[in-house]
Order: C-alpha cells, then sequence, then structure tokens
C-alpha cells in the first residue's frame, strides 16, 4: 500500500489534510499516531474511500494498492480488491446476531465453501463468537462488538486491513486479546 503525498478537503473548503505520505510492505504492520484531530480517521477514509459520506474527497497525490491506483474506486471494489476497514466505534448491526453480522462480511464472496471456511476462521480467533453467535449484537459486551467488526472484515478476505481505534474502549485484557489476533493474523495470512 502506498499513499502518495495526498491532500483532503471537505465540503470543497477545509482542508484536513497535506501531503500524507505512507508506504505498507506486504505482510507488514503499520501505526498512524498522533493526537485527536490530527487526520488518523481522515487518512484510513481516504485510503478506503468513504470520505464521500463525509462530503471529503482527495484533491491531491495517489493512492495505490500493488501498484494499482485505488483512490478513485468504489467502497465495494477496493474489498473486491482486498482493502477492508473497521471503522471506529465498533460499528454493528444492532438487531442482527453475531454471525448474521459476521455474514454480512461476505457479501462479496460467491463461494458457499470459501465463506464457510471463512467463518470457522473468524470462529477459531474469536471462540467467545461461536459461542454467542445466536445473540444479537446490541446484546454483548464491547469487546464482542469489537471482535464480530474484526471478524466480519476477515469474512472478506482481506490482504489490507484498517482498524480505526480498535481499542477504544475496551478492557486492558480485551485490549491485550484483540492485538494478539492482530499480529497472528499478519503472522498467518500475511494481512497487511
Amino acid at each position: 500500500l502506498n499513499v502518495n503525498g495526498i491532500e483532503v478537503i471537505y465540503n470543497h473548503v477545509i482542508l484536513v489534510l497535506k501531503g500524507v505520505s505512507l508506504q505498507v510492505p506486504q505482510g507488514q504492520i503499520a501505526a498512524i499516531l498522533g493526537g485527536n484531530g490530527a487526520g488518523k480517521t481522515t487518512t484510513l477514509r481516504a485510503i478506503s474511500n468513504l470520505l464521500k459520506g463525509e462530503r471529503g474527497e482527495v484533491t491531491k497525490g495517489s493512492i495505490e494498492l500493488r501498484g494499482e491506483r485505488i483512490e478513485n474506486l468504489s467502497p465495494a471494489d477496493l474489498v473486491q480488491r482486498g482493502v477492508v476497514q473497521v471503522m471506529e466505534g465498533r460499528h454493528c448491526f444492532a438487531h442482527l446476531t453475531i454471525e448474521e453480522n459476521l455474514m454480512t462480511g461476505s457479501y462479496t464472496r460467491k463461494s458457499k465453501a470459501e465463506v464457510a471456511a471463512n467463518l470457522e476462521k473468524v470462529y477459531t480467533y474469536f471462540p467467545r463468537l461461536k459461542t454467542r453467535r445466536t445473540s444479537q449484537a446490541a446484546y454483548t459486551s464491547g469487546g464482542e462488538q469489537q471482535m464480530c467488526a474484526i471478524g466480519r472484515a476477515l469474512m472478506t478476505n482481506p490482504s489490507v486491513m484498517l482498524l480505526d481505534e480498535p481499542s477504544m474502549g475496551l478492557a486492558p485484557q480485551i485490549v491485550e486479546e484483540v492485538f494478539e489476533i492482530v499480529k497472528d493474523l499478519n503472522q498467518k495470512e500475511k494481512v497487511t
């Protein structure tokens, strides 16, 4: 993944990012650090092309995945190419069960065998989700909702997973568990 000197403007007026560049080699983990309002979330939204919903756009620079420019692709096209974002705040569909939430991540997959294998992989990484699979997401803990959000992203078979504030509001034990899983994923799956 290569981000080359991007500039992001909101509402055609407000300059939020200027000259942001980063490179993440295949199979590596990278972190963007900075204070509140520094542009971390905006950078991730630019990569996953989720800015339009916030009235933002990349106006300069380029974003490339394996040498292909991706800044003008739709979020759905990016998911097809393996780029998926887990947004800040544990976004789960509250009225759906844990398993139904996970299955929404497989909408781009055609093979039922692949979907079943991915679901089993998620349950292997997050055994707690398997035991809570029939529970409505609204009635699960914050840690379980974060695991569900990451699991839903894994259902897409990503090559690049963008995690926005994955530890926000979680107990230290759950934070450690989530980061161990991310580290394990990177080693086994070569997910950037």
